[in-house]
């Protein structure tokens, strides 16, 4: 791998993609196939290289791999790119999803198609970049540059309240990254660099820290999202077309954990400590507050996304625990959301693009017509409650470990969210495939056609095997893991000698 920027490959080859689709000209359907295939194929390239790292990747070090340096603003500020066991997942997640994102769009999109795949291809550069970058100002551009793209996905082809939907999403979650920047500036000037590692070794002064941790906090809870800062992502969800509410579930969401993993906790300790039981209250009651409003809910995109809410919930919980379990668990259920909650989003595509609606009370029944939709719907769902055998129990069980070494009564209040998971996934399964068939519109729907089988198929598999191997994520993230762990808790120990001794 010696002399391959590889990571930079990865990062803007759907970028040459994008060019692509650019240079075609015409309006006509021929153009537009010819663009969906030129994505396709770009995705697809993309994820098959991003496989590389998975064979080169050392799991046993803690260190970053596959590290770039080049001029960039200056000496301080390089362009600097590297991953670790922490970010390696994400990366192969982004990949994976977005050739699925394309599929899922083949048809349903059918105006402004090269605009549309244009900003998913440039999205996708932008999201591998974040979780790549190794300088803070790099990560900054990422890490908000996503604004944009997604911005239009929502605002340009999505639901009738697109517009409202799309400015609500850019302004909390610019809002907050306007304080991370100051945050940023601030760091420069103490510690005269942006270098991602240099930074986490860096010892702030405590009270800088307070003011730093929260500056990144405004931004990364916004984007996870915590409550009760989460209003905007209901809204988004429901106006956003199928594939941009997968990309926003399963990848987007999931940049605000890995700004706390990244930057909070080994960052600023002291100051984590410090927040841990403001971070442990809000993640209980995201927990079993968004469950409940899952619960009233009639449209299925909504369920979903309140879903969601809960779901990062316990990712708060396991980062915060400082626990090596909790932290893994924390990983692992971004991982494993990604794929469920990006799946859940697609079945409800399925029937959409048939009948139209997303109103729960317009289904029933639907097992009779279609059987197949109806067994890959029971999987997600299943793997939504974190029932044993999927995805979704390794997560959940881990960062429970976790919260339950740090805070046994946070632990049991976090599990009433176990249930209510149960209750608001197989109430909304029982109402849309079983009962009996008997509304008119829905006695000649079909069944999953070939292109909608080759997207979710993946997403099925992924789920199963991660439930019950979960080891090449968890072996992937673990020296990482707990070379972070050990950090934070030599800096407290460190800070608590300094105390000792005034």
């Amino acid at each position: 791998m010696s002399g391959w920027p590889i990571l930079s490959v990865i990062t803007f080859l759907p970028l040459v993609g994008a060019l692509f689709i650019f240079a075609l000209r015409g309006d006509d359907e021929r153009t537009f196939s010819n663009a969906r295939w030129v994505a396709l194929w770009t995705t697809v390239v993309t994820f098959a290289i991003s496989l590389i790292l998975l064979v080169e990747f050392d799991p046993g070090s803690p260190e970053f791999q596959f590290v770039e340096t080049r001029a960039w603003l200056g000496p301080n500020i390089q362009y600097r790119m590297g991953i670790d066991g922490i970010a390696l997942p994400f990366v192969i997640l982004t990949t994976f999803l977005m050739p699925i994102c394309i599929i899922a769009s083949w048809t349903s999109i059918s105006q402004r198609v090269k605009e549309y795949l244009v900003a998913f291809l440039v999205l996708e550069t932008l999201m591998i970049g974040t979780f790549c970058a190794l300088d803070l100002v790099l990560f900054y551009v990422f890490f908000e540059g996503g604004l944009i793209p997604m911005f239009l996905i929502i605002g340009v082809w999505g639901g009738k309240r697109r517009i409202y939907a799309a400015f609500k999403f850019f302004l909390y979650t610019f809002l907050g990254a306007v304080l991370m920047l100051l945050a940023i500036m601030a760091m420069y000037w103490q510690a005269g660099t942006t270098d991602i590692r240099a930074l986490q070794a860096y010892g702030f002064p405590p009270g800088m820290q307070t003011w730093l941790w929260l500056a990144f906090f405004a931004s990364f809870a916004v984007k996870l999202p915590m409550w009760p800062v989460h209003t905007w992502l209901p809204d988004a969800h429901v106006e956003a077309p199928t594939a941009g509410s997968v990309v926003l579930a399963a990848i987007l969401l999931k940049m605000g954990g890995y700004g706390f993993i990244r930057f909070s906790i080994p960052m600023f300790p002291d100051a984590s400590e410090f927040f841990t039981p403001l971070v442990f209250t809000l993640s209980v009651i995201a927990i079993v507050y968004t469950s409940l409003v899952a619960l009233v809910q009639e449209d299925m995109k909504k369920l979903i996304a309140y879903s969601s809410v809960a779901h990062m919930g316990f990712v708060t919980l396991g980062i915060f625990s400082a626990t090596e379990q909790g932290m893994q668990g924390a990983v692992f259920q971004m991982v494993s959301h990604g794929l469920v909650s990006g799946a859940l989003f697609l079945c409800v595509g399925v029937i959409y693009d048939r009948m139209h609606t997303r109103d729960i009370a317009a289904y029933g029944g639907l097992v009779n017509r279609m059987p197949l939709y109806a067994a890959a719907f029971m999987v997600f769902t299943l793997a939504n409650v974190g029932l044993p055998g999927t995805s979704g129990f390794v997560g959940e069980f881990l960062t429970l470990v976790g919260a339950f070494r740090a805070n046994t009564l946070v632990a049991f209040a976090a599990a009433l969210g176990l249930i209510l998971s149960a209750c608001y996934a197989l109430w909304l399964y029982r109402r849309v495939i079983f009962g009996v068939l008997d509304k008119p519109s829905l006695a000649t729907i079909a069944d999953l056609n070939g292109r909608e089988v080759a997207s979710l198929a993946p997403l099925i598999v992924l789920t199963i095997l991660f439930g019950f191997w979960p080891m090449p994520v968890l072996d992937t993230s673990a020296a990482a893991v707990k070379g972070l762990v050990e950090g934070y808790l030599q800096a407290l120990g460190a800070t608590a000698t300094l105390v000792a001794g005034f």
